[in-house]
């Protein structure tokens, strides 16, 4: 009977910890480039698979932000990200820790041709 009530105490005190640690990835992406955000995936960078548009049907405008809320299939904090664009153009970057991360602000550079990620 203790051992049953100790598993149980030991579940239910390890259970925030896991909310917690899934919550540490959540970040805002805000959209300051100049153009409208059609997709946003990411996925973690030991994979080669993008999996799903976490905006779905979606779209981030210019000067707008979103909360991105997910459930990773991976138990890690180097993740790749990836936007594509209205006119079907294509961003992205590797290895995000987003264990230390609660904003992405995605900037274009005219002169350059190149989208940044400034994190915070």
């Amino acid at each position: 009977m203790q051992r049953h009530l100790l598993a149980a105490l030991g579940l239910a005190l390890a259970m925030p910890s896991m909310a917690e640690a899934q919550s540490r990835l959540d970040f805002t992406l805000v959209n300051r480039t100049g153009y409208e955000i059609n997709e946003v995936y990411v996925g973690p960078t030991s994979s080669s698979s993008w999996g799903r548009d976490i905006m779905g049907q979606g779209t981030l405008a210019d000067g707008r932000s979103v909360d991105v809320q997910f459930s990773p299939s991976a138990a890690t904090c180097e993740w790749d990200m990836k936007v594509v664009y209205a006119d079907g153009d294509q961003s992205e970057w590797r290895k995000m820790n987003l264990c230390s991360i609660s904003r992405v602000t995605l900037h274009w550079n005219r002169q350059s041709g190149t989208t940044r990620a400034v994190t915070e």
